[in-house]
């Protein structure tokens, strides 16, 4: 993918809306997430059932504003992209589609008692939220641990699914349908509930036998419950070692892991912004 040529207007926008380096960038930045934040306030007061039959007009309109604002802020981010594609594919393109469609669904689908899914809908613009991520480099830190931590949580999570197969196998054959282990996936899941040590306490072993397997399990959980922790702790210290000027994120498709000196996204061809101070 290749970036197009824009138009110096095109370029001023772009500018604003995808930078942060000019004093317009930062406001910009700052506007969007103080009107993300209210956004996402009403939908959360629109979900009291009391607010709701009270304010829920009033919601609506509010929400209706919203949506527009985002609807024009999409539009323009398209037009002043020097690479289209690759913003409307990239996670923030996405989110920000999510984050307007459910308004005007509710549009084809008239809001009434049995139309439940309207509601579930209107959720979705919860999903604006991660917009915010956009302006944390130090998200990109965290996001790169994960990312290098894949494999291993991989394999604990392999090894952890496991064990609750052994552990809950056991337990059917040694309590059975009479002490509610009515079959295996029944009882995997209590191996699940109890080596995270959540322990419900809907089915519990009644023997003496399938006790001690209990206990058992409940130790290896609080055993191995760090496990995952430490693995995400130790790459997201290498991390914090290493330059955190790479993590940098394209302003055009967010994607980061860039050489300290490039100066174009090897992924869109955009302009890269500069690097921090930090690093200097």
């Amino acid at each position: 993918m290749t970036a197009r040529d824009i138009s110096p207007l095109q370029k001023a926008f772009y500018d604003v809306i995808f930078g942060t380096e000019t004093p317009a960038g930062k406001w910009f930045d700052i506007i969007l997430i103080v009107a993300i934040v209210a956004s996402v306030i009403i939908v959360m007061l629109d979900s009291i059932w009391n607010l709701h039959t009270e304010w829920g007009w009033l919601f609506w309109q509010i929400e209706w504003v919203f949506t527009v604002l985002f609807t024009v802020e999409y539009l323009v981010r398209i037009w002043c992209s020097p690479n289209r594609k690759a913003y409307v594919l990239s996670v923030y393109g996405v989110v920000d589609l999510l984050a307007i469609l459910p308004t005007y669904v509710a549009l084809v689908f008239p809001q009434a008692a049995s139309l439940l899914i309207v509601r579930l809908l209107r959720i979705l613009r919860i999903f604006r939220v991660l917009r915010l991520l956009a302006f944390l480099n130090e998200a990109n830190i965290l996001a790169g641990a994960l990312r290098r931590s894949t494999r291993k949580i991989f394999v604990f999570f392999s090894m952890m699914m496991i064990i609750t197969v052994i552990f809950g196998c056991l337990l059917y054959v040694v309590e059975g349908p009479e002490s509610g282990f009515d079959n295996i996936p029944i009882s995997i899941y209590w191996a699940i509930v109890t080596i995270t040590t959540v322990g419900y306490g809907d089915v519990v072993p009644l023997t003496a036998l399938g006790r001690a397997i209990s206990a058992t399990g409940m130790l290896i959980g609080y055993a191995i419950i760090a496990v995952p922790t430490g693995i995400i702790t130790a790459e997201l210290a290498s991390g914090l070692r290493g330059n955190h000027l790479t993590t940098r994120n394209c302003s055009q498709c967010s994607r980061a892991g860039h050489d300290l000196d490039a100066r174009y996204c090897k992924y869109c061809g955009s302009d890269l912004p500069p690097l921090s101070r930090d690093g200097e």
